[in-house]
């Protein structure tokens, strides 16, 4: 998505949509569908960057980069943060809903 489309997004949108991207990585994970997981995962991390780029969410980038961090260890890494993809979608969940 051009970034001049993404920042007409709110939060809420833009948190959304990162969380649709990345259930869709964790459905890929569980099928053990590595290409498409790896392109799914670039995905979300290019939303993840979009939205820390959007400058109305200086505020936020604590939040932001720190969601962006653990959803790397958890796919890439040893999942220090001990976080489960049950988590991770509901943490994306109350965006959606909330975009709705």
């Amino acid at each position: 998505m051009a970034p001049e489309k993404w920042q007409k997004l709110s939060l809420a949108e833009q948190m959304g949509n990162i969380g649709s991207e990345v259930n869709r990585v964790i459905y890929l994970k569980e099928a053990d569908d590595k290409s498409n997981k790896e392109k799914a995962l670039g995905r979300v991390l290019e939303l993840i960057d979009l939205t820390i780029s959007d400058k109305r969410w200086k505020g936020r980038l604590f939040e932001i980069c720190r969601l962006r961090e653990v959803i790397c260890d958890l796919f890439l890494g040893n999942n220090t943060y001990r976080v489960s993809t049950k988590f991770l979608k509901d943490y994306f969940l109350f965006f959606a809903l909330r975009a709705r």
